[in-house]
């Protein structure tokens, strides 16, 4: 479930910024091909850092 909100919030965030920016650059047309590649990309980017980060607790280490 959680690669499935994954990909779901960054199709809905890169195309958030695909539509800002082209709003900005002049008025020109949309690429929602391209964004929906981004998208993807992200969120496979997203994926594999989320599992090079370990989720271990880190001990305490009480120093006296």
């Amino acid at each position: 479930m959680q690669y499935i909100m994954t990909f779901v919030w960054s199709f809905i965030l890169v195309h958030m910024i695909n539509f800002v920016l082209m709003s900005l650059g002049g008025g020109q047309e949309l690429h929602l091909v391209t964004a929906s590649v981004l998208s993807v990309l992200f969120a496979i980017f997203v994926i594999l850092i989320s599992m090079t980060i370990p989720n271990d607790p880190v001990p305490n280490h009480h120093e006296h």
